[in-house]
């Protein structure tokens, strides 16, 4: 069988690098199409299959309009020539409608309900559309499928990621020192159109409140004020989740690495003016989620419960020890069936717990995506097992 992947953002890649390989090592051909946003490209450089890149999407109005239309062309080119059996997307809109002209059928992934443009320009032309079972939206259910879990699992689960702790040396981390990531977005994605965030100030604030309790490391989707520069985080971008696993904070405006972070079993504070299903589940069920608003009070409250964790945190060296004693080479299960401590215990051990927890809850992702995949269209009349 051949399959085509439209990738329009890194989380998309890491989503699916996993599948593909499933898919490869199962004698199936793919064919890779992507945007060129952020570190997208270099991770499919390192990846090692080809890949097409659309180009850059513009942030304007009349920019979305011209990159709609340009990469529906360019992706259709593309499957006219590979001729796909199933073409595989992150609720693309492009590739959906590429493949609708092309009569393929595409399956599309799909976990951000304030995605309305998306949602629109892509429902009614995908086959199969793929969600948690926490996501909150209506979606037509004689094409829908839902599963348990967040697709964060499909690449950072212990089966799949083990974390390498050489990764503090290359952010210059000291033994016993505390570190937190902060990761701030531009805003500029078609799911983000009407949204607005953290103000520069807030970030500024922000930055300067935490730093009095760890050292700092901002990941940043558009270029840094001058003051935050020195905090930039420079790391090849595959190290990125050795980073978050290490780390006694994740904090920020992305939803997708708050969700890494706490897979990772890192607690994440995330700040959003709508929020996500799958942050809030992972809030209400394991604790490891704390969401706030961008309102002003609400971004106090976010800076308060991260200065909390940070005060209570241990070194990195700590870190490295317990997860070497406690889940190396056991893929976490340690803890499956260790209970969650008290609230307000904000140490590694109460943190892994709840990680364990998670991963106790939650079905292999990976697995089930590529299930999916593979089995369609037998998958889109709901005959697999979430």
């Amino acid at each position: 069988m051949k399959y085509l992947f439209d990738i329009g953002h890194p989380f998309e890649f890491h989503c699916f690098k996993n599948v593909m390989r499933n898919l490869i090592d199962g004698g199936h051909k793919i064919k890779i199409t992507a945007r060129d946003k952020d570190v997208n490209l270099k991770l499919l450089e390192d990846f090692g299959t080809p890949y097409f890149s659309t180009g850059k999407n513009l942030p304007s109005k009349l920019g979305k309009i011209y990159s709609l239309l340009r990469n529906d062309y360019r992706i259709f080119k593309v499957a006219k020539i590979f001729d796909p059996d199933v073409m595989v997307t992150f609720f693309s809109p492009f590739a959906a409608q590429a493949g609708k002209l092309l009569k393929k059928p595409v399956i599309g992934f799909h976990d951000t309900e304030k995605a309305g443009a998306s949602i629109l320009l892509s429902k009614p032309f995908t086959d199969l559309i793929v969600v948690p079972e926490c996501y909150r939206k209506e979606l037509p259910p004689q094409k829908t499928v839902r599963f348990k879990g967040v697709f964060e699992l499909a690449y950072l689960h212990p089966d799949y990621f083990t974390p390498d702790p050489a990764v503090l040396d290359l952010l210059g981390v000291r033994a016993g020192e505390k570190y937190a990531v902060i990761r701030f977005v531009s805003h500029s994605a078609l799911h983000d159109t009407g949204y607005g965030g953290m103000s520069r100030q807030d970030k500024v604030t922000a930055v300067q409140a935490l730093r009095k309790h760890a050292r700092v490391f901002i990941s940043s989707e558009e270029e840094l004020l001058p003051a935050l520069k020195k905090y930039e985080i420079k790391l090849p971008p595959e190290k990125l989740h050795d980073a978050l696993f290490y780390a006694s904070l994740s904090y920020g405006e992305s939803a997708t690495v708050s969700s890494e972070s706490a897979v990772l079993g890192t607690p994440a504070v995330f700040i959003d003016d709508t929020g996500r299903s799958y942050t809030d589940e992972i809030e209400e069920k394991f604790g490891l989620v704390f969401n706030f608003s961008p309102r002003p009070a609400d971004q106090q409250k976010a800076l308060q419960k991260g200065i909390e964790i940070l005060n209570a945190a241990l070194p990195q060296q700590e870190k490295k020890e317990l997860n070497k004693s406690f889940l190396g080479g056991q893929g976490g299960r340690f803890f499956k069936k260790a209970p969650l401590v008290a609230e307000g215990k904000n140490n590694i051990l109460s943190w892994q717990r709840r990680r364990a927890v998670l991963l106790s809850y939650y079905i292999d992702v990976t697995a089930f995506m590529t299930e999916v995949i593979t089995s369609f269209p037998r998958s889109s009349r709901g005959d697999i097992s979430p």
